[in-house]
Parts: C-alpha cells; sequence; structure tokens
C-alpha cells in the first residue's frame, strides 16, 4: 500500500547556468494517484527541473520533498523510493533485459522479481535478447520495468514516449495509466501535446523558468482567450471581407481549401453563415467546427517557440 504521503512537492526552485536562469522560483506538486505533465519549448527549463528533483543537479535555492521527506537532506532515503526514465536508455549493447533488471534490483533491499516485471512490461520474449537488438518501443518499456523495479512511490519520465510510433507511444501510454492506478504519483516532461491532454490530470506550463499556467487541460483551455473555428468550404469562393461583417464572426482569413471564422458562439455564428450563403446564392460544401485546444492554449502562453538553453 502505498502512503498518501507519497507524494511530489517542489518549492521556490530556482538554477541558473552561467547568470541565466533555467529556473526561477518553481512550485509545483504531484498528490498519489496522479499523473503531471510539464509542458514547454525546449530550453524552458524542464529537464532541469526533473534533474534537480531527481539530485542529479544542485539547485540554487528551493527544495524538493518526496514522501515528506528533504530530498537534499536525506538523499538514500528518497532515492529508494523513487523511480525514473529520462530522455534515452543506455546500456551495454550485451546486456540482457533480464540481467539489466537483476543488477537494478540488486540496489535495493526487496526488489521485485525480475520475472514478474517483464511479463508486466511484455518484455518475458525478449528476456535474453542483446539490448543492441531491442527495438525502440522495447528498450522503453525496459526503462520502465528498471524504474519500477523498486516499486517507488514517485516516478518521473522525461520525454519517455520521444521518437515512438503512435502504436508504441499508445501502449506505452497504457502502462503508465497502470502505474498511476496503483496509487504512484507521476511527474511527465513531453512535447506531444495531445499526450498530456490524454494522459495527465493536471498541466504545468513551463515558458522561460517559469510555470505560466497550470491546471487540468479542461481548465486551461476554459481559461484560454482563443476562439473557436469554423473551417468552411463552399462551392463557389467566399468574400473573406463579407464574412467578416457577419454578427457573431470575430475575425475571418483564407486558408487552404477554403475559409477560416472565429467565433464565440458557435450555433448563431453557424446560422448567420448559412444565411449568408443563401442570400448569395452559394452552397456548403463542408463545414467543420474546431474548438480551442491544448495546443492553442501552449502557443498563446509560449509562442510556440523554442528558448535558448
Amino acid at each position: 500500500m502505498i502512503s498518501s504521503l507519497s507524494s511530489l512537492s517542489i518549492s521556490g526552485l530556482s538554477k541558473s547556468y552561467g547568470g541565466a536562469p533555467a529556473l526561477d522560483d518553481v512550485s509545483l506538486t504531484v498528490a498519489p494517484g496522479e499523473i503531471v505533465g510539464l509542458l514547454g519549448p525546449n530550453g524552458a527549463g524542464k529537464t532541469t527541473l526533473i534533474e534537480c528533483a531527481l539530485g542529479l543537479r544542485q539547485p540554487d535555492s528551493g527544495t524538493v520533498r518526496i514522501a515528506g521527506m528533504d530530498a537534499q537532506g536525506q538523499p538514500a532515503a528518497v532515492m529508494r523510493i523513487i523511480g525514473a526514465v529520462l530522455q534515452s536508455t543506455a546500456l551495454q549493447d550485451a546486456i540482457t533485459p533480464r540481467e539489466a533488471v537483476d543488477l537494478f534490483g540488486a540496489f535495493y533491499p526487496r526488489p521485485l522479481p525480475a520475472a514478474a516485471l517483464l511479463q508486466r512490461f511484455g518484455l518475458s520474449a525478449k528476456a535474453q535478447s542483446r539490448f543492441e537488438t531491442l527495438s525502440g518501443g522495447e528498450r522503453q518499456r525496459l526503462a520502465l520495468a528498471l524504474a519500477m523495479v523498486n516499486e517507488p512511490a514517485v516516478l518521473f519520465l522525461d520525454e519517455p514516449a520521444s521518437g515512438l510510433d503512435p502504436r508504441v507511444r499508445r501502449e506505452l501510454h497504457d502502462l503508465i495509466r497502470a502505474v498511476r492506478a496503483e496509487g504512484r504519483a507521476v511527474l511527465l516532461t513531453t512535447h506531444y501535446i495531445e499526450e498530456a491532454h490524454a494522459l495527465c490530470d493536471r498541466v504545468a506550463i513551463l515558458h522561460r523558468g517559469h510555470i505560466v499556467a497550470e491546471g487540468t487541460p479542461e481548465e486551461l483551455i476554459a481559461r484560454s482567450p482563443a476562439h473557436t473555428r469554423l473551417q468552411v468550404r463552399a462551392v463557389r469562393d467566399l468574400s473573406v471581407e463579407a464574412l467578416r461583417a457577419l454578427p457573431g464572426i470575430l475575425g475571418a482569413e483564407t486558408v487552404a481549401g477554403g475559409v477560416s471564422l472565429q467565433t464565440r458562439e458557435t450555433g448563431p455564428a453557424i446560422i448567420e453563415l448559412m444565411r449568408h450563403l443563401a442570400l448569395t446564392g452559394n452552397e456548403l460544401a463542408d463545414l467543420q467546427v474546431r474548438k480551442p485546444s491544448l495546443e492553442d492554449v501552449f502557443i498563446q502562453l509560449t509562442g510556440g517557440r523554442e528558448e535558448e538553453p
């Protein structure tokens, strides 16, 4: 049974490199049985935050508490109850998954049985295969198995699905959800915004070392000033100027294959659009309603551009 205290609490974390702040007074919590996603452009400070939380880098200021323990003051105790999957898993080419799990398990007093872990992560058939022969998906499943060998209370995942094809990524997501279902706290960094929306209970957006927004994906979208877009294609060309003048239309622009309209009220805007088409003797060929997304929120808050490290 995982303790209700087995959570992650980051408070006032700051870290600079050569005088340039990578993290500036960042605070974040992850509760047991919760996946929190950390989104941000390259250089926003995501990996630095993970490395400071894991003890791989010394923060300039701030605290990291895991299961109530100070990660800097009690590093040995904290290391026994955390697991991590970093951006890439590098093992000796000749080592097998079974050997790797046995090796990692030797560092803990009560590791999970290797056979059970390999079965859980779909690696039983590859137990005796050399690491160099494993596919990208198999390597990531092995990385998760190694991170789980000590039954961690808090799991850190830094871009775990990077470079994987959609099918393998979906399989990995199912494994991560199973970890959450066991009551573990999971902190996940990702570049895939749709992954964060589908997988995370809460999302924090990191920009230039600051958390600029935090909440459930639905809360962030609801707070966004982004508008619903109507992607319209008609039998004959549409006049962007005429569409901009319609009641309820906030903006219009030409896009490939038609016109994109911005509106706050979808129903009334569609009614006005249909009335306009009828009055001009035109016919609707295609209409798609695009609600604001987490990607819209991300781009508004960060500009969607990579940052200097």
